[in-house]
């Protein structure tokens, strides 16, 4: 079962789309996080300095956020920690082929009105609703 939380939806989304456009306004470039990351690996590019920073900010403000608010996030999954590391070697692919993240291309890209952005978020979109479909309903769902 999924929580509808439409408030907290809008304004994570408002403050995802806030952080893309001043990313871009001060530094002019795109708030895509595979590339931000990457940036970060070694060798690690010279603008460094404002990756870090984004990376930081996107984990330590939803950790204040909780922490502020007092609510937890209870967390625990059907699925098996194998299934779920294979998941994410698979995303790690299709990120690195499809050119980049649903950051970078669903954020960032539609905004701009990037045809491969549009193109690349409508294949995330539709794979994405295939795979729940094929899991909740052809496999049993867990």
């Amino acid at each position: 079962m999924t929580e509808f939380t439409p408030l907290a939806s809008l304004f994570g989304g408002a403050l995802i789309g806030l952080s893309a456009v001043l990313l871009m306004a001060f530094h002019g470039r795109i708030a895509g996080m595979t590339g931000i990351l990457t940036g970060l690996m070694p060798p690690m590019s010279s603008d460094w300095a404002w990756r870090a920073a984004f990376v930081a900010g996107a984990i330590a403000a939803p950790a204040l956020v909780l922490t502020l608010s007092g609510q937890t996030i209870p967390f625990d999954s059907p699925v098996p920690t194998p299934w779920i590391i294979i998941g994410g070697l698979i995303v790690g692919g299709g990120v690195y082929f499809g050119s980049g993240c649903t950051s970078g291309h669903g954020v960032c890209g539609i905004a701009r009105l990037s045809p491969r952005s549009i193109a690349a978020t409508a294949t995330f979109m539709a794979t994405a609703t295939a795979t729940v479909f094929v899991v909740r309903h052809v496999l049993g769902g867990f």
